[in-house]
């Protein structure tokens, strides 16, 4: 065949050439600061005050940050364009952690060093779900009609598994800092790096690209309404019971190996539920166009319950790693099966705040799920706690059930 005779489709470069090498780099390395946030600002807190209590108020503090004010950023960004919102937040950021870590060391009270770790998480740059709306938005633009849902599909499972990549690492990168300088080295190296990566991540040209297109055809936004369509709220829904689970999973893990005389292996074994659906996720993109978003949310979350379900039967570490591993293989397809949900339910000029909406739902569940499931814990030991992953696994299924109904409304209606 000729060039000339060739098809669009087969003309048209792939998404990775459109936007080059160079970007996934730097987007990838953006992501790791807030990776190391939670972590990194309840070390300095414990090691500074001497506080276990004060250190999980930090990071709690830091989420609640993140979920009230993330979608603000995303609906910013969508407004004036991410070059100029993700430049401000990350000099903010960075500002927000020196400040923490010249404030926990000093003599002012606890309340100021918690109103510190709000800051930090109300500033964090969101450059997950900005990566995503930015790359989806090229999708929609420059691939042809027949490739989106397989590209949107493997876009979604490359950010999933960097995702699950660089909050398997963040931890373990603080842990090294801090036990090798000092606790407080882990914050200013996020600072640098958000100032550094973020900042070329905010200047990039896709960047000005996504902010111009947002602006240049003249046609009005699209109503706030439009974020509250029982669908989308339905996968913000299902997004808020995956964090759920990441919250109650580790906490009751944490307990569980504790009472087993090892709890500093709480994390290598976590590390496998993250290993498992990082792999998972990057699969998806193989799976057939055929293979529809909904049930493909309900299969995959069937296998995040199922898994869940041996919690109630284990009784040894090892019997806890192959549970893990079984999990995970729900966690990562479940997780690019929501996000593709959010991309192609949400209003594509509004895909920042979408995306956000998404991540904070995921921080909130999480927080949520770290909380209640330690209080459990904490009275009634591990057993209990462990029936925590199960509901929120059953929670994150539910969605997916519902989810599928409105999806088959909406195909009877039209």
């Amino acid at each position: 065949m000729t060039p000339a005779s060739a098809s669009p489709s087969a003309a048209a470069p792939s998404l990775f050439r459109q936007v080059g090498l160079s970007y996934f780099v730097i987007a990838f390395i953006a992501r790791l600061p807030f990776a190391m946030m939670v972590v990194g600002v309840l070390t300095v807190a414990v090691a500074a005050r001497d506080s276990l209590a004060l250190g999980g108020l930090t990071s709690a503090a830091v989420g609640l940050g993140t979920a009230v004010c993330g979608p603000l950023l995303g609906a910013a960004a969508d407004r004036f364009g991410q070059r100029v919102v993700l430049s401000v937040a990350a000099v903010a950021n960075a500002a927000a952690l020196i400040a923490f870590a010249l404030v926990v060391y000093s003599a002012m009270p606890d309340a100021i060093v918690l109103l510190c770790a709000v800051a930090i998480g109300a500033t964090a740059p969101q450059v997950s779900p900005m990566s995503r709306s930015r790359l989806v938005t090229l999708i929609l633009e420059r691939t042809p009609a027949e490739r989106r849902a397989r590209t949107t599909s493997s876009t979604m499972s490359y950010e999933s598994a960097a995702d699950e990549t660089v909050f398997v690492f963040g931890p373990f990168l603080v842990g090294v800092l801090a036990t090798a300088i000092t606790p407080w080295m882990p914050l200013v190296i996020a600072a640098v790096l958000i100032v550094v990566f973020v900042g070329a991540f905010a200047l990039h040209p896709t960047a000005a690209h996504v902010s111009v297109q947002r602006t240049a055809d003249g046609r009005a936004a699209s109503p706030l309404s439009a974020l509250f369509r029982p669908r989308l709220l339905v996968v913000v829904a299902g997004m808020l019971g995956q964090g759920l689970f990441f919250g109650a999973m580790l906490t009751s893990l944490t307990s569980f190996m504790t009472e087993h005389g090892r709890p500093e292996e709480a994390g290598l074994l976590y590390g496998a539920l993250g290993v498992g659906s990082a792999i998972l996720a990057l699969s998806v993109a193989l799976l057939p166009a055929r293979f529809s978003l909904p049930a493909r949310w309900i299969l995959f979350a069937t296998i995040l319950f199922g898994g869940s379900l041996t919690l109630f039967w284990v009784d040894e570490p090892i019997g806890m790693l192959i549970a893990l591993t079984v999990m995970g293989c729900g966690i990562g397809p479940t997780l690019v099966t929501l996000f593709s949900l959010g991309a192609a339910l949400g209003p594509a000029d509004r895909s920042a705040t979408v995306m956000t909406m998404m991540g904070s739902a995921l921080v909130v569940g999480q927080a949520i799920g770290a909380v209640a499931t330690g209080q459990v814990a904490e009275t009634g030991g591990a057993a209990p706690a462990l029936v925590l992953p199960v509901i929120a696994a059953a929670i994150v299924l539910l969605a997916g059930v519902v989810n599928a109904l409105l999806a088959r409304r909406a195909r009877i209606a039209s």
